[in-house]
């Protein structure tokens, strides 16, 4: 393999993101109408049929050579767009059996069928924003074919959840269809505020594994446990004893969990079973500890059936698992850049330790491979502000345990601000590789954008655990929209579009220019994190999304409705289930409302929408069931 393109200049690539973030704001109300259809109708893992037909329908109106049903459910999109390097963006698509609470009026209530078994489903881990933003940063890069140069390669994945999903495609010739990329990109939603960037080179997740054990028995009467062999026992013992493991066997030194996270026996009290089932995980951040855990449970299964006389070995098979997930330091090293150069250097921050969660993401590296190819992942923060304020902690750790995160009933993403964030953040990360130079030299394209999301402190939010209180318009946008700074008279290059936030309002964690990055610029450094949203006390002007979102949301724009199912509807990137959802009743309800924390407005700015497709409205996605309140405390 040829050596790994070297990364364009990261305030050249954020000056790329400057001029292709002007579509942002007309592409945004799509991404997030197709967010929120998204969220509303998940889809399990290897079940995501519906939600891989609205990924290949967007990319072929947007351009792209598409290729559906690529490792099961998945989408292969690419487009080749003259010469350089081939840089692969992926999300994954599927949701999780799961009943969701949290109270938002396009909440999930579907069900499926999950191993036989009827489950609710909901996307709880962020997947839905991970899809629209590989969409949305799909069709910016299209759209913008003179600002870049090589091939963008679109991989929409299915069963991450299942840790299978990336398998299945390479097994399905991914890369020897559709070209090896140089570098792969992919993000994910996390518990940090939303808008938040935060980056870790080497190990930022890691490994896991998950085992099936089934322990024999002798079942009988209750009322004489002397004849049997009593397997509930057996399974109580072997989940008492693997407690011991990690704090008396594994180094103090590593990071190891291990978790019994299903245990079935029996069907009445008075009926002493023939076996029972257990499924146990474990985490760890390299091979050995791994290994240490899987015999420390082979050991203790087994010992524990033989000393209760069990006739019948124990059965011990592991059936999912996946390694850590190493981020490649330079490639690593050149995304962060772009993205402090495009967000502002509060807005991007440095891990110090990994995630112990787990992502098959790595599959695609080809980790085995004598020349792997380098990849970078990197989390985009999803809890509302007034949400993490109010959580308890002193410590950013701290508060990201307090906060309702991945794979929780509750995990409810602040819709704008994370949305706008994940959409520039793994577009810049696109241009951060395929930026073009003319003639040698990079043509002037304007500042940089600089910082994201500074905005007032929020002001009467519902608290997300409130049982009281009187609702809010469950679909009404966040109020306000960043501050607007005219252009210097004495500067002929100002660009009232290369800084759309204006100053930051007083309190901000921002109060100056960007500065370089450094390597004390961690979670605990970032004021970010740490500070409260200041009052500016400035009128904030109307947001290009608020209009678009009242145009759709408020019912009175009867026009652009018709609009929509009209001329917009053949020209939409969206897929007719879609469109569908504004033939949903007029009367929206009126419920609890996510908190949205500090309004993001167009925060990238950008010129009045142009004709087209890009016109129509997205769907508001309106459910007709009031929001539990019960559900937020």
């Amino acid at each position: 393999m040829k050596a790994v393109p070297h990364a364009v200049d990261p305030n050249r690539a954020a000056q790329h993101g400057n001029v292709v973030m002007r579509l942002l704001d007309e592409l945004f109300p799509l991404v997030e109408g197709f967010y929120v259809d998204l969220h509303k109708n998940p889809e399990l893992s290897h079940a995501e049929h519906r939600t891989a037909s609205g990924v290949a329908e967007w990319l072929t109106r947007t351009g792209y050579e598409v290729h559906k049903g690529v490792g099961g459910t998945g989408v292969v999109g690419v487009l080749r767009n003259g010469p350089g390097p081939t840089v692969m963006l992926r999300a994954d698509m599927d949701a999780l059996p799961l009943e969701e609470k949290t109270g938002l009026p396009y909440a999930s209530t579907t069900r499926a069928v999950d191993d036989g078994v009827e489950v609710p489903v909901m996307h709880a881990c962020g997947h839905d924003a991970h899809t629209a933003c590989l969409v949305g940063a799909a069709d910016l890069l299209s759209e913008t074919r003179d600002e870049w140069s090589g091939t963008v390669m679109i991989v929409a994945q299915p069963g991450e959840e299942t840790l299978d999903g990336a398998q299945a495609m390479l097994e399905d010739g991914l890369f020897d269809r559709f070209g090896r990329p140089d570098v792969i990109l992919g993000q994910h939603l996390g518990p940090q505020p939303a808008g938040l960037i935060s980056h870790r080179a080497g190990i930022i997740l890691g490994a896991s594994s998950s085992y099936r054990v089934r322990v024999y028995g002798e079942g009988g009467h209750a009322s004489q446990p002397n004849t049997t062999v009593d397997p509930v026992l057996i399974a109580a013992n072997i989940v008492t004893r693997l407690q011991g493991v990690v704090s008396r066997e594994v180094s103090p030194s590593e990071m190891a969990v291990l978790t019994v996270g299903r245990i079935q026996a029996g069907t009445k009290a008075n009926i002493i079973p023939d076996e029972a089932y257990l499924e146990i995980n474990t985490r760890a951040l390299n091979d050995n500890v791994s290994a240490q855990l899987e015999a420390a449970i082979e050991r203790v299964v087994r010992a524990e059936a033989a000393a209760s006389g069990a006739t019948r070995e124990p059965d011990v098979e592991r059936f999912q698992d996946a390694g850590v997930t190493l981020n490649d330091a330079q490639s690593t090293a050149d995304v962060a850049a772009a993205h402090h150069a495009y967000f502002g250097d509060d807005y991007v921050i440095h891990l110090p330790d990994p995630s112990p969660a787990t992502e098959d993401f790595s599959y695609f590296g080809l980790p085995d491979d004598p020349q792997p190819i380098p990849y970078v992942l990197w989390f985009v923060g999803a809890t509302p502000h007034d949400v993490w304020e109010s959580a308890p902690g002193d410590t950013p750790y701290e508060k990201m345990g307090n906060v309702p995160s991945n794979h929780s009933p509750f995990f409810a993403p602040a819709r704008e601000p994370t949305l706008r964030a994940g959409l520039a953040a793994i577009t810049v990360a696109a241009l951060s590789y395929l930026g073009r130079r003319h003639d040698g030299a990079p043509e002037s394209l304007g500042a940089p954008v600089g910082m994201a999301f500074p905005g007032p402190a929020p002001e009467d939010h519902a608290n997300p655990y409130a049982t009281t209180g009187d609702p809010v318009d469950p679909v009404d946008p966040p109020s306000g929209a960043p501050f607007s700074a005219p252009a210097s008279q004495d500067d002929p290059f100002a660009d009232p579009l290369s800084d759309p936030l204006g100053p930051p309002p007083s309190g901000s964690p921002v109060t100056g220019p960007s500065e370089s990055h450094h390597e004390s610029n961690d979670a605990y450094d970032s004021a970010y994190l740490s500070s409260s949203w200041g009052d500016p006390g400035e009128d904030r002007a109307r947001s290009t999304h608020e209009a678009d979102m009242d145009a759709v949301m408020g019912s009175q724009d009867e026009e652009l409705r018709g609009e929509w199912h009209g001329d917009k509807a053949e020209e939409s990137t969206l897929s007719a289930d879609m469109a569908s959802l504004m033939d949903e009743d007029d009367d929206l309800p009126q419920g609890l409302r996510p908190p949205q924390g500090p309004p993001s407005g167009p925060a990238y700015g950008g010129p009045p929408p142009r004709g087209g497709a890009h016109d129509a409205p997205p769907p508001s996605g309106p459910d007709d069931d009031q929001p539990d309140y019960d559900h937020r405390r």
